[in-house]
């Protein structure tokens, strides 16, 4: 198929979309060339999900031991060996890196070319003087850290949730700058590994989320001791000595650390994409329709780069999207209604579908129901009912919408929310649905039925 080309496709970019994609242009027999400047895997499997959630269990562990939440039973939380605990993420991480992507390229096949990668007019890329030509590009270059400009905070030898993660030892104290999932996973890291932790939020905590959960896990980080001020910025940073002074309005607050995680930009300096007429937006994300094309019919692009929601199952999902439009006329498209997202606090926070806010703006006529976990018995009898459980319906249909939790083990209790939106199920066929007894899950049952009763004037089990 590859005609004049050198390859069918050609991938800029080794992460989950660009895995993704690779991969599926090879089960069509293509081939395909893989150009990564940086290290193989891209941000999931080397500085993402992958190493924090590693750290996260660890740390919740720890936590855990220190908690004594249960009469009788005594457990203590010693002293954190950060070196070893951060050799010990490192394992797993080449682990992974080495298994999920540097042997799955020598097993699909296809070229791996190290260096950084242009577009040049043809269009083709330039890698380190190398011209390299193919049917269709995927740019998969994925996003990093974004920098606010604040005076002063370039010299302060801050952090990102990247350089946090390598650090040699356990800082005592560290203010973290943001308020989105990136900064509350991180925050609640150390501070479960015992360093005091200070959250700047620009305006609230989780602010995307529901005011109840917003609320809920902004008390489950306060009752922890993690200090949250709200509504405020740094407008300068300097270092004095040993310690990172912020100034936000009339404070100064001070630590040992300062991480930033105020969000993440795409990755497309320095890709040439203007010489292709590839729209690139006011944040430097590549400009796609819904199907992953660009601008450019040879040109397609996947994952954070896109500015899209930044999970990489979503990232894999454009991947195998934008080969089979590019190659096959697919006319697939996108569709974001059943999206779950997960931020790995504890509580953990897991959401499906639209906010209540969302469904009004979209003009949707709806009703809720809020559940506290205090109505659940697995909450219960494991001694940890902070939390809420949110179901966003339709009127007149009854139809779910949104399905919002927080709660121990609500990543994987959302997938009934996903499943419920996906199938355009009601609020009166979730209460019917068969529910099994003291799991988390529960909580979803009982707010379904909440829409017709009282869930506090039922025995256990009833319906």
């Amino acid at each position: 198929m590859r005609g004049n080309h050198d390859y069918d496709l050609a991938v800029v970019g080794s992460g989950g979309g660009a895995f993704a994609a690779a991969i599926a242009a090879r089960r069509k027999d293509l081939s395909v060339v893989m150009v990564e400047r940086g290290t193989i895997g891209g941000t999931c499997v080397n500085v993402g999900c992958i190493p924090s959630k590693a750290l996260l269990a660890a740390a919740e562990a720890r936590h855990r031991a220190a908690q004594q939440r249960f009469p009788g039973i005594s457990t203590e939380a010693g002293a954190v060996d950060f070196p070893a605990l951060i050799a010990g993420k490192r394992e797993i991480v080449e682990g992974l890196r080495q298994a999920k992507y540097v042997d799955l390229a020598e097993e699909w096949g296809f070229e791996l070319v190290q260096g950084g990668a242009r577009f040049v007019e043809g269009p083709a890329l330039e890698v380190d003087g190398r011209r390299i030509e193919a049917a269709h590009y995927v740019v998969a270059t994925g996003a990093e850290p974004h920098i606010p400009n604040v005076p002063g905070l370039a010299d302060s030898g801050y952090l990102t949730s990247t350089t946090a993660m390598e650090l040699d030892h356990l800082p005592k104290s560290m203010l973290v700058l943001g308020g989105g999932y990136v900064a509350m996973e991180t925050a609640q890291l150390f501070a479960h590994l015992g360093t005091q932790v200070t959250m700047l939020v620009r305006s609230r905590l989780a602010r995307r989320e529901e005011p109840e959960v917003a609320e809920g896990i902004h008390d489950a980080f306060t009752d922890e001791g993690i200090a949250v001020i709200e509504g405020t910025q740094p407008i300068e940073v300097r270092r004095e000595g040993d310690e990172v002074v912020v100034v936000a309005g009339d404070r100064e607050l001070r630590a040992e650390r300062v991480l930033v995680a105020t969000g993440r930009r795409p990755r497309t300096d320095g890709l040439g994409l203007e010489a292709l007429g590839v729209g690139v937006g006011p944040t430097g994300e590549v400009v796609i329709d819904d199907d992953m094309s660009t601008s450019n019919p040879r040109v397609w692009a996947a994952g954070d780069v896109t500015g899209h929601p930044q999970f990489v199952y979503v990232a894999a999902r454009h991947g195998a999207l934008a080969v089979d439009n590019a190659f096959e006329g697919a006319g697939r498209r996108i569709d974001y209604s059943a999206l779950p997202r997960i931020t790995f606090t504890s509580p953990t926070i897991a959401s499906v579908g639209l906010t209540e806010a969302e469904a009004q703006e979209q003009g949707l006529d709806c009703e809720c129901r809020v559940l506290d976990l205090d109505n659940v018995p697995r909450a219960i009898v494991s001694r940890n009912t902070h939390g809420v459980v949110k179901l966003v319906a339709e009127r007149d249909t009854g139809r779910v919408v949104g399905v919002h939790l927080l709660a121990d083990g609500a990543g994987d209790a959302i997938l009934a929310g996903v499943y419920a939106i996906e199938a355009r199920r009601t609020v009166a066929d979730m209460a019917e649905d068969w529910d099994p007894y003291l799991t988390i899950g529960e909580a979803i049952h009982l707010a379904a039925l909440a829409f017709t009763r009282d869930p506090s004037k039922l025995s256990c089990c009833a319906a």
